[in-house]
């Protein structure tokens, strides 16, 4: 017995070094590309790349949140993940808000900024989807992390349809439009979450009603 718990725990320290491992390179992708992204949609004037980079600053602030709680209870976890879904929903708020700047104040943004920042944003966050995948089906805190990378590949794919066709049109309905249904997803996004979470709390056992 005593040989049987000694390698669970060294398989459950062994789990949770991979997993800061992964999560300290996703942070770190996320915290440039929001910094990268962020300039060139306010240079390109684009609401869908300047949500898309938000985000980004969202998906960071929730890998740094995460770090702390890996091999954490599921308490923890389930903490961490409302945490995770409160700034999805500030995030939604975020491009909202600037969405309605934009309405009022249209002009049509740059598409071939967003075209090359929206490819290297889909890039990069590719990359971290990868990394994530293999970790998905871990726990609560991994799973909802794998959530958000997944809709920052629906995000960026958004963003570069948006830039096709506003070098169609010339138009800053089309980058509007992806904006809005960006601030859709996140909010979206951010119930599911804070719904798991919120069951797994109140579960005694620390897993989700069904």
């Amino acid at each position: 017995m005593g040989d049987c718990c000694q390698a669970k725990s060294c398989q459950t320290e062994q789990l949770a070094r991979r997993q800061r491992g992964v999560l300290q390179i996703v942070l770190a992708v996320n915290g440039v590309m929001f910094a990268v992204e962020l300039s060139a949609g306010l240079w390109a004037s684009s609401l869908s790349l300047t949500g898309d980079s938000l985000d980004m600053l969202g998906d960071a602030v929730v890998y740094a949140g995460s770090l702390f709680v890996v091999g954490a209870g599921a308490s923890a976890k389930a903490k961490s993940a409302i945490l995770k879904g409160s700034i999805m929903a500030t995030t939604a708020v975020a491009v909202a808000a600037r969405a309605l700047w934009q309405v009022f104040h249209p002009a049509a943004p740059e598409s071939a900024l967003m075209a090359i920042f929206g490819t290297l944003a889909l890039v990069a966050n590719l990359y971290c989807l990868w990394l994530l995948t293999r970790h998905k089906e871990d726990d609560i805190n991994m799973s909802s992390i794998w959530l958000c990378s997944r809709n920052d590949i629906v995000a960026n794919t958004s963003v570069l349809a948006a830039a096709a066709v506003v070098a169609l049109v010339s138009s800053p309905w089309p980058d509007l439009l992806v904006g809005m249904g960006l601030t859709v997803l996140f909010a979206r996004s951010a119930f599911g979450v804070l719904r798991s979470a919120t069951e797994q709390l109140k579960s005694p056992d620390g897993v989700p009603q069904s």
